[in-house]
């Protein structure tokens, strides 16, 4: 053989043992990337997760679908207005949600009431209404009991037929588990329509119970509308509730009778504000604001107070309070008359007119004057019929 075909025959060889290589290369490469396919399994946790969000999405989808395409078919301002609320609904739903998590993780000591919140989370109610009362104010509690406020099973049919909540409201007292908590234990333990506060008990820390209230009301029950009322005045529930439901499709509505009065700036003045200075020059009048006896606000102006209670500010009249509160924001203000009628003989010539009051009290006391005494008259010639409130349709 010549040396010329050796050296071809080499060349050829050399190549082969190249191709081979390369092969061999292209393959391992391969096998790498399958095997790493076959082995990359999501985490159980990831597959979890996945699909409660999956889930999540077609509830909410199932759940608003219906009302979305209620806003599609419908044209003019109710269509948006429709629209408004259910995007608000969503976003004060997710609020909750995130301040119920947040009580529980950080041990906030609305915990006392946390075991309802399991029950009602899913759970839609119209109205939560908040009687606002004190350890000294025995007496009125049982005179309202006695009259416009329903007990035991009646009350508990209220909440699940008609979505009625009806709780008294209190704090605790200034030594903690003294006679005075003791004595509301004994109280709860015997009618059980109380919703207990993590607020100390005290007339200049009205506007702090306030807030508190509406925070603790909107953890715990998912409502439209959210009510405080005083403890002396007279409550027709199914009037107030179809007063309430005409405003149901307005996203932030704040609702009672509205006022604009003096600010009280002398020393030894009911009700002086303390911080009068803020409101202008001496002799000036409040904003508009709803009166203390009775208001309503909707569930996006109660979570707004929920999530923003650190920062707002307490004047000295709860009233006055709410109202700089909410001053600020885009609310309906709603001046409805209805909801602060006088006793008789005023309720008696409106119901003769047609019109049925939705509360009663005395503007001069503030409150149905000596209510324990004179509430069951009230009652008795300005209350609406009883099976109003279960032939009422919200």
């Amino acid at each position: 053989m010549s040396m010329k075909s050796r050296g071809m025959g080499i060349g050829v060889y050399a190549k082969s043992i190249n191709l081979v290589l390369l092969v061999c290369l292209g393959c391992f490469c391969a096998g790498l990337v399958f095997i790493n396919r076959m082995w990359t399994v999501p985490e159980a946790n990831d597959f979890a997760i996945t699909s409660k969000l999956e889930d999540a999405r077609i509830n909410l989808k199932s759940e608003n679908y219906p009302k979305l395409q209620k806003v599609v078919q419908h044209k003019g301002n109710n269509s948006v207005g429709v629209l408004d609320k259910t995007i608000t609904n969503l976003e004060t739903e997710l609020t909750a949600s995130r301040t119920a998590h947040e009580s529980i993780m950080h041990d906030f000591p609305m915990s006392r009431n946390m075991k309802n919140v399991e029950a009602n989370v899913k759970r839609k109610y119209f109205m939560v209404v908040g009687i606002n009362t004190a350890f000294s104010s025995r007496k009125r509690r049982e005179s309202v009991r006695a009259t416009w406020m329903p007990q035991g099973e009646k009350r508990m049919k209220l909440e699940e037929e008609k979505g009625i909540v009806i709780r008294f409201v209190i704090g605790r007292s200034s030594t903690s588990g003294g006679i005075l908590d003791k004595e509301i234990d004994a109280e709860e333990m015997l009618h059980g329509d109380f919703l207990r506060l993590d607020h100390v008990e005290a007339y200049l820390e009205l506007s702090g119970k306030t807030k508190t209230y509406f925070s603790t009301a909107v953890a715990l029950w998912d409502a439209e509308f959210y009510i405080k009322v005083d403890d002396d005045i007279h409550v027709n529930l199914a009037m107030l509730g179809t007063t309430l439901a005409r405003h149901r499709m307005k996203p932030r509505v704040y609702i009672g009778c509205m006022k604009s009065g003096l600010v009280h700036a002398r020393k030894g003045m009911k009700y002086r504000e303390p911080e009068y200075w803020k409101f202008g020059e001496m002799g000036n009048k409040y904003f508009l604001h709803a009166t203390g006896q009775l208001y309503a606000i909707s569930k996006d102006l109660a979570m707004y107070i929920s999530t923003n209670q650190p920062i707002l500010h307490k004047y000295a009249n709860e009233d006055v309070s709410l109202g700089t509160w909410l001053i600020g924001l885009d609310v309906e203000h709603v001046d409805d008359r209805s909801l602060c009628c006088g006793t008789p003989p005023d309720c008696e010539w409106k119901i003769r007119a047609g019109n049925l009051c939705a509360a009663s009290f005395d503007r001069k006391c503030n409150g149905i004057c000596k209510s324990v005494e004179r509430i069951m008259d009230v009652h008795q010639r300005c209350g609406e019929d009883e099976n109003a409130i279960w032939s009422a349709s919200f």
